[in-house]
């Protein structure tokens, strides 16, 4: 009968064991449920940000796409030189001569534009349409394009304005504010690279404020962006996932890839009533051609530091001639500001109005000397 009590006790410790661990793993588990988990911050455990929604582009690009126009130039002069894609001087460099047109009386240029009003006018980029006698835009809808005249246009900022008579109202895209974008926002580039219109490209905003020369025009806010820009996308617009326009697709560096540049909106909005208003916009103007001050230059010149605006051309009759600054001059400071380059001086200009006085300090063989200049006006080119 003794092993009969011992298992009895057995089984009656294994259930009250059993009881004591249900009991204990289900006040453990509450007392878990109940504590807040302690946040880990860290980069591992922070959750991925969600990929773009497809369906976001979709809507997008069926919104604003018929915006979007095709712009095609006829340009006067020997047709011998470019095929129409490669008429574009921001691409031809980076593309080389791919293929020759037959000779002839004219030549033709392509490239993009968007429409922001409903009663037909259009912004492109002032390479798109420079000297083109004959403009045609191709809108969605229209069985034939529809020939446009210029309203005005700006080399140095590279924008233009075109206007389109059609029978109804248009649809129209949206400016917004680029000073909102923020580098690695998604955006949306549509255009008509190498004449396929309507083509849709996606990327992010790489950089703000970029400096680029292209050429002999100078930018020096441009943003970065790796949407795909080719030839044809110039003067397309770039969008945000709120489907408005950010930029205006003007250049692509083609020795590298995924780096096109776009002029900004905050370059655009101070300008486009002038522009309809005027045909133009009115610059300040010094007159010279710089160029930066290198080492070797510091050294012949006996400057201590390689910095500077080298001054290599003074325009005759031009402002600077007129205050007295000489080619061989460095200019050093404007109005007080150290300038380190050339570009320093370009934008310094910009923000100073025709008429206005501009106090200049040059080195000059040895020498340093104030020079009070009057900005002029421009020329148009």
């Amino acid at each position: 009968m003794q092993w009969k009590r011992v298992l009895v006790f057995i089984a009656l410790a294994a259930f009250v064991a059993g009881i004591m661990f249900a009991v204990g793993n289900a006040l453990v588990r509450d007392i878990y449920e109940k504590e807040p988990a302690v946040a880990d911050d860290s980069p591992q455990a922070r959750p991925e940000r969600p990929g773009l929604d497809p369906g976001v582009i979709v809507d997008i690009v069926d919104r604003t796409s018929p915006a979007v126009a095709k712009i095609d130039t006829v340009i006067p002069g020997s047709g011998s030189e470019w095929g129409p894609l490669f008429n574009d001087p921001f691409f031809r460099d980076f593309f080389g001569r791919p293929y020759m047109t037959p000779p002839g009386p004219s030549r033709r240029g392509m490239g993009s534009g968007f429409l922001f009003s409903a009663d037909g006018y259009i912004l492109t980029n002032e390479h798109v349409i420079r000297n083109a006698e004959e403009i045609w835009v191709t809108l969605t809808g229209f069985d034939a394009p529809l020939q446009a005249k210029l309203v005005g246009s700006d080399y140095d900022l590279d924008l233009a304005v075109l206007k389109v008579d059609a029978p109804r109202k248009l649809p129209y895209l949206t400016l917004g504010d680029s000073d909102e974008v923020q580098v690695g926002e998604w955006v949306i580039a549509i255009g008509n690279p190498y004449g396929l219109d309507h083509t849709v490209t996606v990327g992010v905003v790489s950089a703000k404020g970029r400096p680029v020369t292209i050429e002999d025009r100078y930018y020096d806010n441009l943003l970065q962006t790796d949407a795909s820009i080719n030839p044809g996308n110039s003067g397309g617009p770039l969008l945000n996932l709120r489907g408005e326009v950010v930029a205006i697709n003007t250049a692509v560096n083609a020795q590298a890839q995924g780096i096109g540049f776009a002029i900004p909106t905050t370059t655009v909005r101070p300008v486009l009533d002038e522009l309809i208003k005027t045909g133009g916009i009115s610059h300040a103007w010094l007159g010279v051609q710089l160029e930066s001050v290198s080492p070797e230059l510091a050294q012949y010149l006996d400057l201590k530091n390689a910095a500077g605006a080298f001054v290599r051309v003074v325009v005759a009759e031009s402002p600077a001639a007129r205050a007295g600054l000489k080619a061989g001059d460095v200019i050093l400071e404007l109005d007080g500001a150290e300038v380190d380059n050339p570009e320093k001086v370009i934008r310094a200009i910009r923000t100073h109005k025709v008429g206005e006085g501009l106090d200049v300090k040059v080195f000059r063989e040895g020498r340093t000397l104030s020079i009070e200049v009057k900005l002029g006006e421009k020329p148009t080119r």
